[in-house]
């Protein structure tokens, strides 16, 4: 597993890959966080939060969450984290610049991602119920 202080590392020269104007008002920077951090909408923790991009009192600002990356990605070779961690900026950074365009494509894409995921659980779970159900029914009821 790649250490807290090896993901800053990387993360600052994956920072680097981008062109001066994306951190044009992203006052607040990247910050790398330990934490995990999990979508609330999802049951248990099921749905984990590599980055997100932050608009509020604070300023404009860029989380990623070691936690997170380490829980789903703890096992790849640096390289291959480097391009992991290199996506996630891509994608929050994307938030970052169409929130200063008045934008928010990204956003909306974002959210019916979640919403077509959150219906393929909810049918998964029916179709379980449904079959344990059937297997209910169909159990060894055999006559003596």
């Amino acid at each position: 597993m790649v250490t807290f202080e090896e993901v800053g590392e990387i993360l600052d020269e994956v920072a680097e890959r981008f062109p001066k104007e994306f951190f044009e008002e992203l006052n607040g920077g990247i910050c790398l966080l330990r934490r995990r951090k999990t979508d609330p909408n999802f049951p248990n923790g099921r749905i984990v939060v590599m980055g997100e991009y932050c608009h509020n009192q604070m300023g404009r600002y860029i989380n990623i969450y070691y936690g997170s990356f380490m829980r789903v990605f703890g096992d790849l070779t640096r390289e291959e984290l480097t391009e992991e961690l290199y996506a996630t900026l891509s994608h929050e950074f994307t938030h970052h610049l169409e929130g200063l365009a008045g934008e928010r494509g990204l956003e909306i894409k974002d959210e019916e991602n979640r919403l077509a995921y959150q219906a393929r659980l909810a049918e998964e779970q029916e179709q379980a119920r449904d079959g344990a159900g059937r297997d209910a029914d169909n159990g060894d009821n055999e006559e003596l």
